[in-house]
């Protein structure tokens, strides 16, 4: 028989502000750690979790920010991605 290959990863996933109404049940302090498929780019688990891209400003993973041309590059195992949107103030 052959062995199951492990087709996914663990990422720590935080929305800050007005995104965190997109976080799944379960997510306490901004973020949840999420099972997802492996090589998952940081665009593609925001479409998943249904997070509009227009209303995502800053993207960093693992704390380095990721320019909007970046962020189809795949995420790795234990990843963290924090997500904030346009703040305006005054």
């Amino acid at each position: 028989m052959a062995e199951t290959i492990q087709a996914t990863m663990k990422v720590n996933f935080k929305l800050y502000a007005s995104l965190g109404q997109y976080l799944p049940p379960g997510a306490e302090d901004h973020q949840i750690a999420l099972d997802v498929d492996v090589g998952i780019s940081p665009a593609r688990l925001l479409d998943q979790q249904g997070v509009p891209q227009a209303e995502v400003h800053l993207v960093l993973v693992n704390g380095v920010f990721i320019p909007p041309g970046q962020r189809d590059n795949p995420l790795t195992d234990g990843d963290e991605l924090a997500v904030w949107p346009a703040v305006a103030g005054g």
